[in-house]
């Protein structure tokens, strides 16, 4: 009795021919260990908005190198130079801006965790504290108005006035960021590929911390 061999057909990969759909599909988007590389949504991809948030830190950073230099000009040329004592609520502030950067790593910590409720917990913690940050810095600004202290008194008033508003105007942008973070918090845990959010806010934020330590110490050194 004669057998008969029966072989399946192989499949061509090279001349045309390609895999089953759903299968073997590592394009953009294709595979779990390309999600957030490069969204096949229409959205930018995460470098982009690396890029994006870096070229804003130096362009802030800019204008604070640029504030120093005239206050420091200033300082050193100008005989209406009045040196004061700095409200004592800045250190104050202080603490409460660098709690707001635990909590915000504590919240992508949660996040990398897969631990939900705990990533927004700590996010509505860092809210709360930005928040507590801005209303500390109008009691400073209240606290010098009834000690008689406003922006036009003297020259080294204006420059306290000048770099704490500027730094809390660019805070509040990130107070925004988080309270994005907040109204979006369902979808950035269930879809890892929106987590570049966090990462861009947990960078601004940080930033805003430095910022604001190194101006205190100006405020200290020169005012």
């Amino acid at each position: 009795m004669d057998s008969t061999v029966v072989t399946a057909p192989a499949t061509k990969r090279g001349n045309g021919g390609s895999p089953p759909p759903g299968k073997g599909n590592h394009g953009p988007g294709g595979s779990d260990g390309d999600v957030g590389r490069q969204p096949s949504n229409g959205s930018l991809p995460p470098g982009a908005y690396r890029i994006a948030i870096w070229v804003g830190i130096v362009s802030i950073s800019v204008l604070f190198l640029a504030l120093t230099a005239a206050m420091l000009v200033r300082a050193e040329s100008s005989a209406e130079w009045v040196h004061a004592q700095i409200p004592s609520i800045l250190y104050f502030n202080t603490l409460v801006l660098v709690l707001s950067s635990l909590t915000l790593e504590l919240s992508r910590r949660a996040l990398r965790m897969e631990a939900g409720k705990r990533f927004i917990g700590w996010l509505y913690a860092t809210t709360a504290l930005g928040i507590t940050f801005i209303a500390c810095q109008f009691f400073a600004w209240r606290e010098l108005a009834a000690h008689g202290i406003y922006v036009t008194t003297n020259p080294s008033s204006s420059f306290f006035y000048v770099l704490t508003a500027a730094h809390g105007i660019h805070l509040l942008g990130g107070i925004l960021a988080l309270f994005y973070l907040v109204l979006r918090s369902r979808k950035i845990i269930a879809n890892p590929s929106k987590r570049i959010a966090v990462q861009i806010t947990a960078i601004y934020w940080h930033f805003m911390d430095v910022l604001w330590i190194y101006i205190l110490i100006l405020l200290k050194v020169k005012l």
